[in-house]
C-alpha cells in the first residue's frame, strides 16, 4: 500500500489533475462532486498496478478503494480485475459490497464487465443485474448495464436488452450513454436484433441512447431512426 501510494504521488501531475477534475465533473452538484485527482494517465496507472498487484492483499486493496483519490480507487479496481481469475467469487462479492466507492464512469467501465459480468457468465440466475438496474445509486445502475458487455462478447444478447429496457427512462445522461454503448455492441453481433429493439422501444429511447446505438448504421438508416 505504501509503495503504491508513493509511486502514485511521484507520478502526480498538477496541470493534468486540473484537466481531469473538469473532465470528470467534480464541481458541486456534478456527478463527480468531490472526486480528487492526482493527474496520472491510465498507462502509468497500469504500469504501477502490474508492478505490485501480486503482492497486494485485500486489506491494502480496501484502503486504496476507500481513498478519496480517484487514481487510488482505479488502481484498486485494476488489481481486483487481475486477481479475479484466481479468486472469482471472493472478488465478485467484494466488488458488490463496495459499489459506493466505484463512483465514476471510468471506474465502472474498466471493471464491471470484467468482474460482475465475468462471474455471471456461467450462472443461470443473473437477477442481481435487475436489482442494480433499479438502484437509487447512479453507478450501480451503470454497473448493471456495463456488466452485460461480458455476455455480448460471448454472443448472449438477451440480458443486455432486458437491462437496457429497464433503464430507458432513466434520468441520467451517463446511463443514456452506457445503454447506447451496449446497444451498439449488440448491433455488432446482430444488427437485426438491435433494429427490432429500437423500433419496439422507440418512444421510450432517450435521444442520446439512440445516437450511440446507431453509430455504425449507414447514414440513410441513421436518418430514418432519428426521424422515426
Amino acid at each position: 500500500m505504501k509503495l503504491i501510494s508513493k509511486e502514485l504521488e511521484n507520478a502526480a501531475n498538477k496541470d493534468r489533475a486540473k484537466v481531469f477534475a473538469r473532465f470528470f465533473k467534480t464541481e458541486k452538484g456534478e456527478y463527480g462532486e468531490g472526486d480528487v485527482f492526482l493527474g496520472i494517465s491510465n498507462g502509468e496507472l497500469r504500469r504501477i498496478m502490474k508492478k505490485h498487484w501480486e503482492r497486494v492483499g485485500f486489506s491494502d486493496i480496501e484502503m486504496l478503494l476507500h481513498s478519496r483519490i480517484h487514481e487510488k480507487r482505479l488502481v484498486a479496481l485494476l488489481i481486483l480485475v487481475e486477481k479475479f481469475k484466481d479468486s472469482p467469487e471472493i472478488i465478485y462479492d467484494f466488488y458488490l459490497r463496495n459499489t459506493q466507492f466505484i463512483n465514476n464512469w471510468d471506474l465502472v467501465d474498466l471493471s464491471a464487465w470484467k468482474i460482475v459480468g465475468s462471474w455471471l457468465l456461467d450462472k443461470k440466475d443473473r437477477s442481481v443485474l435487475d436489482k442494480l438496474a433499479v438502484s437509487e445509486n447512479l453507478w450501480e445502475r451503470r454497473i448493471a448495464i456495463v456488466s452485460t458487455f461480458a455476455f455480448i462478447r460471448k454472443g448472449e444478447l438477451d440480458d443486455t436488452l432486458r437491462i437496457a429496457k429497464i433503464l430507458l427512462r432513466d434520468s441520467e445522461d451517463l446511463i443514456h450513454k452506457a445503454v447506447g454503448w451496449m446497444l451498439r455492441e449488440v448491433g455488432k453481433k446482430n444488427q437485426n436484433i438491435l433494429r427490432n429493439f429500437l423500433r419496439d422501444n422507440h418512444d421510450a429511447l432517450p435521444r442520446m441512447t439512440l445516437r450511440y446505438a446507431i453509430e455504425r448504421f449507414e447514414e440513410k438508416e441513421k436518418k430514418r431512426f432519428l426521424n422515426f
